[in-house]
């Protein structure tokens, strides 16, 4: 079971004032919603009968929608955008003859289209524009004019990976009743002309045709209705777990991730006082999360199979973490350490190391610094700490193999009233990312010798700098408590970060990235409001 880093929150004391207990999922009520008189509801399907327009007035978490006998002429663009969660969509028997370009725009988890039997008379040839997960359309009992206007079908059926009933021609005389697949006079016969020829032909040719030109965003995938203010990630048994301290409900919440249900539901509650941190780590089969909290001591718990639930393991000593701020883990030649950076004038930032039996205090780093933030960096081969401190510039501490133990390196010059400092790579390159509430924060670059300034961000209350990557794009989330936070991504031309989009979350904490099933998303855990979990797709833009 190998160990896997999740994404953590810098200042998690600061601000701690003024939380109020939310109402629990449990206890949430369901918004009611008068189901259509020509249709039948239940809590995930409508069917309607003879209908004239399509729902509007509908639950958000509709994941099946039949529309039969219906009296309109036509899908118009995005005509089915306000239900985003739409798994199977049927639309049989029908009376429009036209399906607008865009028709099925916002259906990123449309797996199941059928459009059978109805007077199709054109598609629009970006009507299916946007269903990347489309795995199945069906066409049955719609009979096309087979002439030059049906050539982007023609292609489009040749190159989508879903699954596609036989599309029959009407027309012309050569081809009644044969498949539009088969239809051979496309390639000499129709040709394309003038500027949208060219970009048409041109985009076949590179392969961009329909499900190659993209681009990424963020959307809302589930609201969590309570305040948090870190989050982090396990993998365990082929399973995801997330960990959200929240102080104010005084619970260490874990998540686990529902195959079936696709969303992120409750698996197990630690409970304390005024949790601030939850780190999982795992070692060979067992799972343990230390939890920091501000009174009563921090602690740690472990996975007990016999109980399903996490059962307390050990306490940690409150001599030397009465007021912890973040909690890093590292490995050094297969040793397994964590640091609780302590924020307490007469705290000591502590590193603790498993021997087997337990965790013990291994090295006392420094005290009197009020640390609000640890992060360990491997640079050129060398285990390093970057402690952050409002009271002094980030140190950095180099790991001596001989005395096994950090040592004062160095520093970040010129870098005061830093929060949190993180580490991350793009194409082989080492940054650091420093978090500042006031003034700008800073994004630097390792050039064999020491970390150079590359570029200035604008964060007026900003409490969170976080680093995370999806595939091949890299970003960067910067909270703000006084406006919307930004996420930034990585322009490889410019080596620079650029303004990406904008998201509202009210006074965040942090920003944890999280990839399942395929699917990659991030948590924004919020001090004052709901917890929300966005999710990185990918947006349809070809013709």
């Amino acid at each position: 079971m190998a160990l896997r880093r999740g994404g953590g929150g810098p200042g998690l004391l600061l601000l701690l004032l003024g939380t109020a207990c939310l109402t629990p999922p449990s206890a949430q009520v369901r918004r009611l919603v008068r189901c259509p008189a020509t249709c039948s509801c239940t809590k995930e399907s409508i069917i309607c009968v003879g209908s004239s327009w399509v729902p509007r007035i509908v639950p958000g978490d509709i994941s099946s929608l039949s529309l039969v006998n219906g009296t309109f002429s036509e899908i118009k663009d995005r005509m089915f955008s306000h239900l985003p969660s739409l798994q199977l969509l049927l639309l049989n028997s029908n009376s429009f003859t036209v399906i607008r370009d865009d028709a099925f725009a916002g259906l990123f988890h449309l797996e199941y289209l059928f459009i059978e039997g109805n007077k199709i008379e054109t598609i629009s040839r970006n009507a299916f524009r946007g269903l990347r997960d489309l795995t199945h359309l069906d066409l049955r009992g719609n009979k096309f004019e087979c002439d030059c206007k049906a050539k982007w079908l023609y292609l489009w059926l040749k190159m989508t990976n879903s699954t596609v009933s036989d599309v029959l021609c009407i027309g012309p005389p050569e081809y009644q009743e044969k498949k539009l697949n088969d239809v051979t006079s496309f390639d000499y016969e129709c040709t394309t002309t003038g500027e949208e020829g060219w970009k048409l032909e041109s985009q076949i040719s590179r392969g961009l045709f329909f499900f190659k030109h993209t681009f990424p965003d963020f959307v809302v995938h589930q609201t969590l209705p309570y305040q948090s203010v870190s989050v982090d990630t396990f993998n365990s048994k082929n399973d995801v777990y997330v960990a959200i301290a929240q102080p104010s409900m005084e619970n260490c919440m874990v998540l686990e991730w529902d195959h079936i249900e696709m969303n992120f539901r409750s698996y197990d509650n630690i409970t304390g006082q005024s949790i601030v941190g939850c780190k999982a780590i795992l070692i060979e089969d067992q799972v343990f999360v230390v939890v920091a909290q501000l009174f009563g001591g921090s602690h740690i718990y472990r996975y007990d199979e016999s109980w399903t639930k996490f059962v307390k393991f050990q306490d940690i000593e409150v001599s030397r973490i009465s007021k912890p701020n973040d909690i890093e883990l590292f490995q050094i030649e297969d040793e397994t350490f964590f640091v609780i950076a302590d924020s307490s004038k007469a705290g000591l930032s502590t590193v603790y190391k498993w021997n087997s039996k337990g965790f013990y205090s291994y090295q006392s780093l420094h005290e009197w610094f009020r640390d609000t933030d640890a992060e360990f960096v491997d640079i050129d081969g060398k285990s390093h700490l970057i402690l952050s401190s409002r009271s002094q510039v980030p140190i950095i501490l180099q790991w001596n193999k001989s005395s096994k133990k950090f040592v004062p390196h160095s520093d970040i010059p010129n870098m005061e009233d830093v929060l949190a400092v993180k580490s991350f790579r793009v194409q082989n390159g080492l940054y650091l990312s420093l978090t500042r509430f006031i003034g700008d924060s800073r994004v630097m670059r390792w050039n064999s010798k020491q970390f150079v300034e590359i570029q200035a961000l604008p964060s007026r209350g900003a409490m969170t700098l976080q680093p995370f990557s999806f595939k091949e794009n890299h970003y960067l989330a910067l909270g703000s408590d006084y406006t919307f936070s930004q996420i930034y991504q990585w322009d490889k031309e410019k080596q620079l970060f650029k303004k990406f989009k904008e998201i509202y979350v009210q006074a965040p904490r942090s920003f944890t990235a999280v990839s399942t099933d395929r699917r990659d998303f991030f948590f924004a855990s919020s001090f004052k409001g709901k917890t929300k979990i966005f999710e990185h797709i990918v947006v349809d833009l070809s013709l």
